[in-house]
């Protein structure tokens, strides 16, 4: 079973402000509206939007242009004032259309809006027009996240790559790989990534169940087995690891075992389609065929799970519905 979380097309996603710094293009402005600007860069590295915003709106007031309403923007958007980023933003645009920063910026919240065809649109502009290589990361990075949104894989891989190659470990656009490498059957590429963030984020269980879900598709069940045990060494009870454990344990013929889990499992999340595939296989071992394909039914149902209808297929009289007990 995966556990890949989803977060809604990326909140939580984080400007980097080395990137708004040096990618705004300073053109024609006046020393003193660079100064007002620095200095206003100056209180966001250290974390202060509302004392960045008094430089910023200064240096707005003296000359209104898209170097200075993009400064603005950025402590808009560390102070979460969507509202206002936008403005900010697109009032740029319209002073300047080629400005890859304001593309980028422009795309960024189009994604925290959850509306990623717009931030596909400009965070390719941003790509087309950056010269900043940390800039072009960046866009595309947003760009792959917004067509993952949009179900476009295969080129939502090639922009995730492409940005985590150029912007560094992202953790979101990991996790959005790793989930899109697992989709596609790239179960090695899905691992790699999974041992990176075992690495950045230690305590999180979702990371170790996935690791060992990626090495058991792969086949490598006694590895698989720790990783599951590491993720239950942190929550005894967790449910996908619980279902991720039982199928190691049936694959390795530990089948009292994997019978343990999976009824633990389905106690906590009885719509886990893959417990339910898992459950079903072990009363097909057992002989209990009535109750296997009720459970298959049932996963079929819920989906997810790419053998079930072969599994019906093989084990279950479909001339009529089964019936549930």
């Amino acid at each position: 079973m995966r556990h890949f979380h989803r977060t809604g097309v990326l909140i939580r996603i984080i400007l980097p402000l080395a990137v708004l710094i040096l990618a705004t293009p300073v053109r024609a402005q006046s020393g003193e509206t660079r100064i007002l600007v620095m200095k206003g860069d100056s209180m966001l590295e250290l974390e202060k939007p509302q004392r960045a915003l008094e430089f910023y709106e200064k240096a707005v007031k003296a000359e209104p242009s898209a170097y200075t309403l993009l400064a603005r923007a950025k402590a808009w958007y560390m102070m979460e004032r969507n509202d206002r980023f936008v403005q900010d933003v697109d009032a740029a645009l319209v002073k300047d259309s080629t400005n890859a920063n304001g593309h980028y910026q422009r795309a960024l919240y189009s994604l925290r809006a959850q509306d990623p065809a717009r931030a596909e649109e400009h965070a390719s502009k941003a790509i087309e027009l950056a010269n900043v290589a940390i800039l072009k990361a960046q866009a595309h990075l947003v760009r792959g996240l917004a067509r993952s949104e949009m179900k476009k894989v295969p080129t939502a891989i090639e922009d995730l790559e492409a940005g985590l190659a150029g912007a560094g470990d992202d953790l979101e656009a990991m996790k959005t790989l790793a989930r899109l490498y697992d989709q596609e059957g790239r179960h090695a590429d899905a691992l790699r990534i999974l041992e990176k963030l075992c690495v950045v984020e230690p305590a999180q269980v979702g990371h170790w169940t996935n690791r060992g879900f990626e090495l058991t598709m792969l086949g490598r069940y006694d590895e698989a087995l720790k990783m599951i045990q590491e993720a239950l060494s942190m929550d005894k009870d967790e449910p996908v690891a619980l279902s991720n454990r039982a199928y190691v344990r049936m694959m390795l013929g530990e089948e009292e075992e994997a019978w343990n889990d999976i009824e633990r499992s389905l106690r906590f999340y009885p719509s886990n389609a893959f417990a339910l595939r898992t459950r079903a296989l072990l009363r097909i071992k057992k002989g209990d065929r009535v109750k296997a394909c009720e459970d298959l039914t049932l996963a079929k149902a819920l989906g997810g799970v790419p053998e079930v209808d072969k599994l019906i297929k093989e084990n279950c009289d479909t001339s009529a519905p089964q019936k549930r007990r």
